[in-house]
């Protein structure tokens, strides 16, 4: 009868007399390291799926990061429609950056800031888009 080769037998390579196989623990063997850069376009991407609609000549969300220690501290820059609640669309879209973020990269985020780089007036009900409002002579 044939005897069964071990995998190291069929990949050509031998173990030294004495030397035991080890296993190297999965938190031992390396570590992926994921760019500031995606990590900002995750957050970017979250923060427009946060919002329900953007106004239509508003620039898309921009978002920087800095990833300290597996540690991401994320800062959003967005443009959001006037009048509207603005504390509970920012508090929507720091939930919303924080679970992708996290669920995405694996990264642990304690801070979202959000900064309002500007407010769009909604035209009054029932005006025409683009139509002068208010009085003019």
């Amino acid at each position: 009868m044939a005897e069964a080769q071990s995998g190291e037998e069929r990949s050509g390579r031998t173990r030294t007399p004495g030397s035991a196989r080890t296993d190297v623990p999965p938190g031992d063997r390396g570590a992926t390291r994921i760019a500031d850069r995606v990590v900002a376009k995750i957050a970017a991407q979250a923060a427009r799926e946060a919002l329900a609609a953007l106004p239509p000549d508003a620039v898309p969300p921009h978002a920087t990061v800095v990833v300290h220690h597996g540690r991401a501290r994320v800062r959003v820059s967005l443009e959001l429609p006037y009048p509207s609640d603005i504390g509970g669309q920012c508090a929507t879209v720091r939930d919303r950056v924080a679970s992708r973020v996290h669920g995405l990269a694996g990264m642990d985020v304690p801070e979202v800031a959000v900064e309002i780089e500007r407010l769009h007036l909604a035209p009054p009900h029932g005006a025409a888009p683009g139509k002068a409002q208010g009085r003019t002579r």
